[in-house]
């Protein structure tokens, strides 16, 4: 027996189920990548995420060989072709099955049904990139939950019913191999900052664990603080899979949390978050499609404003914490979780400009870009999506700061112009730059925020007012 593995967003050989089904009976096993750089434009995602693919597509090749397993890279433009490729790279080789972990956006779920489709082997997926699988956690009615709450409820009561389900990396097929480090083609923009492969993503996982699991909840909101685990980037390319980070919460705290209170547990709420998103994409298709995931929200009458957009991508906003947030992720291709709810609120509220724009230039920025979670974070955000904040919830840019950067140390980190501020005047400094450093160059804000949150607030009352007559 011969078995194929398609290797896609699950770039690791420890809990990858479709690698460890291939070769769970030691069958002579194969993988193969198939890079679609014309997709990867057509999605959006960033220059800084293709290089962070391209490094760790090296490492899973290095560990392949290891084990055995050859990897072949093919390359296509785009997902339409991926059938056709596949199949014509069949006709040269004999294998018994196709075995890969589910993609989760439509045009994946497309391609793999085309695939499916035209092969002459079966095709055998699995559930690799959540805890719980898709579509399994239902309400009474036979829905997809549409609330976090509920769902977070249900996805705790199946883990403390059936635990999870943590797959050891595969024994060796055979002697190591010798193999070229594949080398993707395309735009990239370095990612050195973030060690590549399984190791890494490891080795962060139990420091972060040790140093920050237990304080979690108090300190992940303030971006000048390195309280977050900063794994998302390995989460979005599957480098790391959730049941790891449920084995590694479990090791350090000898059991798993299971409410509110205990360690631990505010880190495993943001995986479930993260599932929550998920498992909405797989039950919603339109959240692939650019749509709201309200429906009602699609007429809201978002501002065509393009200066106003650029200003907010370029941090020159004259909002301290909206502008030391914005150049972050441009220069390092990454922001905190507080911080990309201040920016979007900004975006949507504020400056009223729609939130999908926001979306994709997160995402063609960002090395953990990933389309669940980013668009449900917008989507939260600017009020459309689910579970999403009541739209009277809009952030005030200049309390935000105050309370989660109170001495301007990240402000000042990523705001040169702003370096000689005292702290008391950081998130409000343009009198004191004004008597203090004429000629500094930082733009006054650009909105006033309180006629701002008020024309928003109006906004989400005349859909109130449709839905009425």
């Amino acid at each position: 027996m011969r078995h194929l593995v398609w290797f896609r967003t699950d770039l690791r050989v420890a809990d990858n189920p479709a690698l460890y089904e291939a070769a769970a009976d030691g069958t002579e096993v194969e993988a193969v990548y198939i890079d679609c750089p014309g997709q990867w434009q057509e999605h959006g995602k960033s220059a800084m995420q293709r290089d962070f693919l391209s490094r760790n597509l090296q490492a899973l090749n290095e560990q392949l060989a290891q084990l055995g397993i050859p990897l072949t890279v093919l390359t296509v433009d785009t997902f339409a072709e991926v059938p056709g490729l596949l199949a014509r790279w069949l006709e040269e080789r004999t294998f018994d099955a196709l075995y890969a972990n589910r993609e989760i956006g439509i045009d994946e779920r497309r391609r793999d049904k085309a695939v499916q489709q035209i092969l002459p082997i079966p095709c055998r997926v699995y559930n690799g990139d959540c805890v719980v699988d898709h579509g399994s956690l239902i309400t009474r009615g036979g829905d997809m939950f549409k609330v976090f709450t509920p769902f977070a409820k249900s996805w705790l009561a199946r883990l403390s019913a059936g635990g999870y389900r943590l797959l050891p990396m595969p024994a060796a097929l055979g002697e190591p191999l010798p193999f070229k480090p594949p080398n993707l083609s395309g735009e990239r923009v370095s990612s050195e900052a973030w060690p590549a492969g399984e190791a890494a993503a490891a080795e962060r996982l139990t420091q972060f664990c040790q140093l920050s699991l237990r304080d979690y909840g108090e300190r992940r909101d303030f971006p000048a603080d390195d309280g977050t685990s900063s794994l998302s980037p390995y989460l979005a390319l599957g480098i790391m899979s959730p049941n790891q980070c449920l084995a590694a919460i479990e090791a350090e705290l000898e059991q798993l949390p299971f409410s509110r209170g205990e360690p631990g547990f505010a880190w495993l709420n943001e995986l479930i978050w993260r599932e929550f998103y998920r498992h909405l994409l797989v039950a919603f298709p339109r959240l692939s499609m650019g749509r709201a995931f309200k429906p009602d929200t699609e007429a809201l009458p978002w501002s065509r404003d393009d200066e106003g957009f650029r200003v907010w991508c370029e941090g020159q906003t004259g909002y301290p914490i909206v502008d030391a947030a914005m150049r972050c992720l441009k220069q390092t291709g990454w922001m905190h979780n507080r911080l990309r709810m201040i920016v979007a609120s900004f975006l949507t509220k504020d400056l009223h400009i729609d939130w999908r724009r926001g979306e994709a230039w997160f995402m063609s920025c960002l090395i953990d870009g990933e389309l669940a979670a980013n668009n449900g974070g917008w989507q939260w955000a600017a009020g459309t999506g689910a579970d999403a904040a009541p739209y009277f919830r809009v952030f005030n840019p200049t309390t935000q700061g105050e309370r989660f950067d109170a001495e301007g140390d990240f402000i000042r980190r990523w705001l040169p112009e702003l370096t000689e501020v005292p702290a008391r005047m950081i998130h409000a400094p343009h009198d004191w730059l004004d008597n203090q450093s004429p000629g500094h160059g930082y733009p006054k804000p650009m909105v006033d925020h309180g006629r701002a949150r008020l024309h928003a607030i109006a906004m989400f009352d005349a859909l109130k007012d449709r839905e009425a007559v």
